[in-house]
């Protein structure tokens, strides 16, 4: 190797350090993050976040800082949280699903923002198209209402003699009430009645069990909502000791005592935002980074729930499961 070649090759050696640091500003980013859960909750999301956004070369207190506020599951404490975030003039704001993306996106039309497993975006008018948001989100979107017929189908396959079915939702959000109306839609081509069970808070889903029992539902499909995610082993519980099967939308639901779990990884949504993160850091527009679905779904089923309920689970649905808890 000659000298040129040889102080080209040092220099191509260094060029991506370099350029990495000088793509750093001088203060870390700081980035908030507005979520309805407990933070106990969202811990598992979170650290996946963490891991990927290390993976693409950012070091927490170097490059970043996070913003967390938690609402707990009380609804009326999202406004204020989202407005002291935008306060705090961060560079980027991650919202967990639909209800803290509208209470920020009340707040700013300039501050990026980034959703994080959103029902029903476009419906809900957080964005324009999945293809073209527009404004200032983006984000993931969980395909929620896509998984509601496989959850009918599933209990469907399962429980013998269906014919009442309570379906837990809390109304506030759009996408909750969109796929009640899916299942509704589909229940009587299979002879099945619909029992729509609201709740808001976890004290009216044991207020909600007792209507269950009342009208004698046979099995239960809990549509996602922050509120039920956290409760996800009090409504197990609740639905075991009515001898109720349960379906809920993601693995953490089996996990936690539920019949049987459908829907894509909770944890890949976080890995995704830091994606985003990383590229709105980096100088791309939320309007133009498309929004995702998920395209991988995981079924789980739980052969403890099922023992205790006194069921067998069909040949044709152990076959199609990613896990199965014994």
């Amino acid at each position: 190797m000659n000298r040129r070649a040889a102080i080209l090759a040092l220099l191509a050696f260094g060029a991506a350090p370099l350029a990495s640091f000088a793509q750093r500003s001088a203060k870390p980013a700081r980035i908030g993050f507005l979520s309805l859960s407990s933070q106990a909750d969202v811990a598992p999301g979170l650290d996946a976040f963490k891991q990927t956004f290390r993976e693409l070369g950012y070091v927490e207190g170097r490059d970043y800082v996070l913003e967390l506020r938690f609402a707990d599951g009380q609804f009326r404490r999202l406004p204020g949280l989202a407005a002291e975030l935008v306060r705090l003039r961060v560079d980027l704001i991650m919202a967990a699903q639909a209800t803290p993306t509208l209470a920020v996106q009340e707040e700013t039309t300039t501050i990026p923002i980034v959703m994080i497993s959103v029902g029903d975006p476009v419906g809900s008018g957080v964005v324009k198209s999945l293809a073209s948001p527009g404004g200032n989100i983006t984000g993931t979107s969980n395909s929620l209402t896509d998984t509601a017929p496989t959850h009918l189908d599933l209990l469907r396959d399962t429980v013998p003699k269906l014919s009442r079915l309570a379906v837990l939702i809390n109304p506030i959000p759009r996408s909750n009430r969109d796929a009640l109306k899916i299942i509704q839609a589909l229940a009587p081509q299979i002879d099945v009645q619909i029992l729509p069970i609201e709740a808001r808070s976890a004290q009216e889903i044991e207020k909600g069990f007792s209507l269950m029992v009342e009208q004698n539902a046979k099995a239960i499909i809990v549509v996602p909502n922050p509120i039920f995610f956290d409760a996800r082993r009090q409504i197990a519980e609740s639905a075991a000791n009515g001898r109720l099967p349960c379906v809920g939308y993601s693995s953490e639901y089996a996990d936690a005592g539920f019949l049987i779990g459908y829907g894509p990884n909770r944890v890949e949504f976080y890995r995704r935002t830091a994606v985003y993160v990383d590229k709105i850091l980096k100088g791309t527009r939320p309007a133009d980074l498309p929004v995702e679905q998920p395209t991988k779904f995981e079924l789980v089923i739980n052969l403890k729930t099922a023992k205790r309920l006194g069921l067998t689970i069909p040949r044709s649905v152990m076959i199609r499961a990613d896990r199965v808890i014994e």
